[in-house]
């Protein structure tokens, strides 16, 4: 393999990624404040196609990135309503959203556009366009350091750059603000939060609609970015691999970055792993290719990552003491 042929790897792998790091982000605001959510999933499919119809009507890539991060927080605020105010099941409340949300952007989208269930294709501003950074081309003959800044760090959508970004910015969020501290300690011990003023209820509203925000960016990539169209349930487990990646890293922001890039990479191979070839076993079927990645995440969670403990009070409703 060719020093071209591992950036192209690595390309990939930082593109497929970019959800799977938004989505886990988004978990992860919600967990730290002591709410399940396995609606990422719902909340991704739905502002995958919120947007993708926005930007189809619109002709407008940002218009369509505000209405999926809408519909998205919207969403957020709902599963809040249910596990929050009225302290309802908070696993049955996300999938609660994810059954609606699989099945209204196909009946919405066979109902508006009679393509079954997708969305118009998308050109020229509808589409967020690739990003190139200063002296891309410049450098490009350069070696090694040519191709690295012009093919693999060069050359990604806004959403792919505010992905990474999102980060050092959560991890600065979490562990060195006011909020974060609050955040964790709603996750922690609420009753402990109540007793020094500080309202339970309205933090973990808040961490609910920072939850949504990233759903948001993370559903609007992949139609508006990443494809040129809504396509059917596109999102295709992203969402549960993001809360698998969240579980893994154990709720901190930069291992899972780290997880999500590794999911990323299994994902990359699987279009170049189509077709290989094992002596004494032949060609590999494609369905175990595709399955790799949850594959892992089978194996790293049965047992392969040590004790993952989650916030003390995650899946607990509050019931303030009167």
């Amino acid at each position: 393999m060719t020093l071209l042929d591992v950036i192209a790897l690595l390309d990939a792998t930082i593109r497929t990624s970019t959800p799977l790091v938004l989505a886990a982000l988004a978990g992860l605001f919600a967990e730290r404040a002591g709410l399940v959510d396995i609606g990422l999933e719902g909340k991704m499919l739905a502002a995958a196609f919120a947007s993708a119809a926005m930007a189809a009507g619109t002709g407008s890539a940002w218009a369509g990135l505000g209405m999926g991060v809408v519909v998205s927080v919207v969403l957020a605020l709902l599963h809040g309503y249910a596990s929050i105010t009225h302290r309802g099941n908070q696993v049955v409340s996300g999938l609660a959203i994810n059954i609606l949300a699989s099945g209204l952007t196909v009946t919405l989208g066979i109902a508006w556009y009679q393509r079954g269930g997708q969305t118009p294709p998308l050109e020229g501003d509808a589409r967020f366009q690739q990003i190139v950074l200063p002296l891309a081309d410049t450098l490009r003959e350069v070696p090694v350091i040519g191709p690295i800044w012009s093919e693999l760090i060069s050359g990604h959508s806004v959403l792919v750059y505010a992905a990474f970004l999102a980060v050092p910015l959560t991890a600065w969020i979490v562990y060195r603000t006011r909020f974060g501290l609050r955040l964790r300690a709603v996750g922690e011990n609420p009753a402990a939060v109540d007793t020094a003023g500080i309202s339970v209820t309205a933090l973990r509203y808040q961490a609910m609609v920072l939850t949504g925000v990233l759903c948001g960016l993370a559903g609007t990539y992949l139609s508006v970015a990443q494809n040129a169209s809504f396509g059917r349930d596109m999102t295709a487990g992203k969402g549960y691999l993001a809360l698998a990646a969240l579980i893994f890293a154990k709720w901190k922001p930069w291992p899972v970055m780290l997880t999500c890039l590794l999911f990323g990479l299994l994902d990359a191979l699987e279009a170049r792993l189509q077709g290989t070839i094992i002596p004494g076993f032949g060609e590999v079927p494609v369905q175990l290719i595709q399955a790799l990645p949850y594959i892992l995440t089978v194996v790293l969670l049965a047992g392969f990552i040590g004790r993952a403990t989650a916030p003390k009070a995650s899946g607990v409703p509050y019931v303030k003491e009167r």
